[in-house]
């Protein structure tokens, strides 16, 4: 949902994720280390890339890299979208 939300946003949502979440975080979302905008159903402004889970953790100095993995669209077992993952824990 990170990737819907107005950048000038993102700092209130990384403050709901952790104080919503006791132990554990999960951001799994289009990953890219440089913000940028892709157009999305004819929008320019509605989808958003960037390195969410370094940003949050940048916020939350509390919460550490637990682990972290890709998602491909071509996994002959589990295709999904290409998303990459980071499970983060409260330090």
């Amino acid at each position: 949902m990170l990737i819907h939300i107005n950048p000038d946003m993102l700092e209130r949502a990384y403050d709901a994720l952790a104080g919503a979440a006791t132990n554990w975080a999960l951001i799994a979302e289009y990953y890219n280390p440089t913000p940028m905008t892709v157009p999305y159903r004819g929008h320019t402004d509605r989808l958003f890339k960037r390195d969410f889970a370094g940003e949050f953790m940048d916020r939350h100095a509390h919460w550490k890299l637990a682990d972290y993995g890709f998602l491909y669209r071509r996994d002959p077992t589990f295709p999904q979208d290409d998303i990459t993952w980071f499970l983060m824990r409260r330090a």
